[in-house]
């Protein structure tokens, strides 16, 4: 099991979703960087869509009471183990009695902390997931508080004692890790590819063309549900009336003041404002990763590019997952 020492800014427990229930007004939520989630659980030998910690800015203080694997992946909140700098994006062995830390935010701003066999809470809704509006998933349906104890299910994993090279190492790094070119560059000026969406047309020509050519800042009203943007403003050609219908993560809509909203992982399930413009799948992970104030632009791709651009991130996730399968099966065998 891990205890929460210490809570950090905002600590959540996340899968990918809580799929199935948007007919009946229940959102998805879920992991904001769901690739970083996704690696974080194959790197400790985890289904993809595992139950994880997701910490934002400012990270968690975590106290280990049983052996484990861990891996973090994500934007990098300098994470440390009993002082000792650890690394990103790899799997590590953790003994009993170590204490994982966070401090100054490097690279984004959501770090995802996979432990091997899983988080052991039950689902509600088919989904571990936490949504904090409704208070349900996760651990009691909020974010994580100091002196909370999470139990921990077994794994290949809790041989990892055998792993570590002397008694008194309380982790020890593995060859476990990604390649450098599967690791997203997490920039605090993204650029961000963008499909044109359903009520395009509706908008101004300047409008249309200010949203690929100018930056956008995230405004400090921004959370988990939606990024509001702030910049150039996008207007009308008339004013129109939209019936409410449904919305998808990525989704840019404009309401009457011209200020764009991104919707995210915790998105209401349907909309009624206009939307310009829908992110592409595979820059989901690297807007979810941009800080309030940092800017970002748009650059335009058709659906045919963000197919494409989408099956070939999945190619590799997928090789990468036979991968660490196998060397899992060489480790433990």
């Amino acid at each position: 099991m891990i205890k929460i020492l210490k809570d950090g800014l905002l600590t959540t427990i996340q899968d990918l979703g809580r799929t199935g229930y948007q007919k009946y007004g229940v959102i998805v939520s879920g992991s904001m960087d769901t690739y970083a989630h996704r690696l974080a659980n194959l790197l400790v030998g985890n289904e993809e869509e595992e139950a994880l910690l997701e910490a934002t800015l400012l990270g968690p203080v975590i106290e280990f009471k049983k052996d484990t694997v861990i891996s973090i992946c994500g934007g990098d909140l300098s994470p440390d183990i009993n002082g000792k700098k650890v690394g990103m994006w790899k799997a590590i062995f953790v003994k009993s009695g170590a204490v994982l830390k966070f401090g100054k935010p490097k690279t984004g701003c959501r770090a995802y902390i996979a432990f091997a066999g899983g988080l052991d809470i039950s689902k509600v809704m088919e989904s571990r997931s936490t949504y904090i509006r409704a208070q349900i998933g996760g651990y009691k349906g909020r974010p994580l508080q100091s002196e909370d104890v999470i139990p921990l299910r077994r794994s290949s994993a809790d041989h990892s004692q055998s792993q570590a090279s002397t008694e008194d190492l309380l982790f020890n790094e593995t060859d476990w890790t990604i390649a450098s070119d599967m690791i997203p560059n997490y920039t605090s000026r993204p650029v961000i590819s963008l499909i044109k969406g359903p009520q395009f047309e509706w908008f101004k020509e300047e409008s249309q063309k200010a949203l690929y050519s100018e930056s956008f800042k995230i405004s400090s009203q921004s959370d988990r549900m939606g990024y509001r943007l702030e910049g150039a403003s996008l207007f009308l050609k008339a004013k129109k009336e939209l019936i409410s219908e449904a919305v998808a993560f990525g989704s840019i809509q404009v309401p009457p003041d011209g200020n764009p909203i991104i919707l995210l992982a915790d998105r209401q399930t349907t909309g009624g404002y206009p939307k310009i413009g829908q992110v592409a799948s595979v820059d989901l992970p690297v807007l979810c990763q941009t800080k309030p104030g940092e800017q970002l632009s748009f650059k335009e791709v058709s659906l045919e590019e963000a197919q494409q651009a989408y099956l070939e991130q999945e190619h590799s996730i997928q090789l990468l997952k036979r991968s660490i399968s196998l060397k899992i099966k060489e480790a433990f065998s």
